[in-house]
């Protein structure tokens, strides 16, 4: 039998949690201004926030960005299949059954020692049809069926960083697969200026999905710093307008790029095979001060 909220959550009092894990030294810290929230850490770079009373809120941008994605999918309130590439604190998975009850998801989530500490400090609702797989990112996305998920999102980093495996075409081929037809694929991407990989992964998603759009602060578009993007891809169009709206209407406000605005973003990049692929650049130490 599960435990009760109140005895499962009472005790997420305020002092930080910090285990090693497989990945570095995890530190769960406690948000002062909400009561049973925290914020994941990995090697002192920032990972999850998750909120465990309302996991309908979504603290970190590019989580606010991918949550839209999740809003977008489908219908609202209508069940979907989703594969989360990167578990972190199970955030995204969280808002997804949250606001998509009856849904079915899959995370995978290599650091299995990370797996065990947020199950047990940070636990998943028992009804919540979440299976976790503590494996490689690209070898649990070869798992998946054909045509079996609705919605694929991918954010994952190791060191601050995406492997380099899982930013080929090769890897967007086994995306696809698995995607239904009409499914999302999301991925939250990190550059700074010269934007050369960012630029690369658009040239990259270009060569495998029609359909293509890329939400990010305008600061990070114009090479002024570094930071996140998410880059949204389907074979069939996307909800661009209701996506640039609800991005517009974020406590920080992101931009969308589409079409010819986004193809010529990409300066003329080429995409990234299994053969050249290298991991996406190591943030300034400046970024998480």
């Amino acid at each position: 039998m599960g435990k009760s909220k109140s005895s499962r959550r009472g005790s997420a009092a305020a002092e930080a949690v910090v285990e090693p894990v497989d990945g570095g030294l995890a530190e769960l810290i406690p948000d002062r201004e909400r009561t049973h929230a925290w914020t994941l850490l990995i090697d002192g770079a920032p990972q999850s926030h998750v909120d465990l009373d309302d996991p309908r809120h979504l603290s970190f941008e590019y989580q606010r960005r991918l949550g839209h994605v999740i809003d977008l999918v489908a219908p609202p309130n209508k069940p979907v299949h989703a594969v989360h590439l990167g578990g972190g604190a199970f955030t995204l998975a969280r808002y997804l059954a949250a606001t998509r009850p009856r849904s079915t998801q899959q995370v995978v989530e290599r650091d299995a020692a990370l797996v065990q500490l947020i199950r047990q400090k940070l636990p998943l609702e028992p009804t919540a049809r979440i299976r976790v797989r503590s494996v490689d990112a690209r070898e649990g996305l070869g798992k998946v069926p054909d045509g079996w998920a609705d919605l694929v999102i991918a954010d994952v980093f190791s060191g601050a960083r995406t492997p380099a495996h899982l930013t080929s075409t090769e890897f967007l081929d086994e995306v696809r697969r698995a995607l239904r037809p009409g499914g999302l694929y999301a991925a939250n991407l990190a550059d700074g200026p010269p934007l050369a990989h960012l630029r690369g992964q658009i040239a990259t998603a270009a060569a495998r999905f029609p359909e293509l759009a890329l939400v990010a602060d305008p600061t990070v578009l114009r090479g002024k710093r570094f930071g996140n993007a998410v880059l949204v891809a389907s074979d069939t169009p996307l909800p661009i307008a209701e996506l640039t709206r609800r991005a517009a209407s974020d406590p920080h406000p992101g931009r969308v790029e589409h079409g010819k605005a986004l193809r010529d973003f990409t300066g003329g990049a080429v995409p990234v095979t299994d053969a050249e692929a290298v991991a996406s650049p190591a943030p300034p130490a400046s970024v998480f001060r």
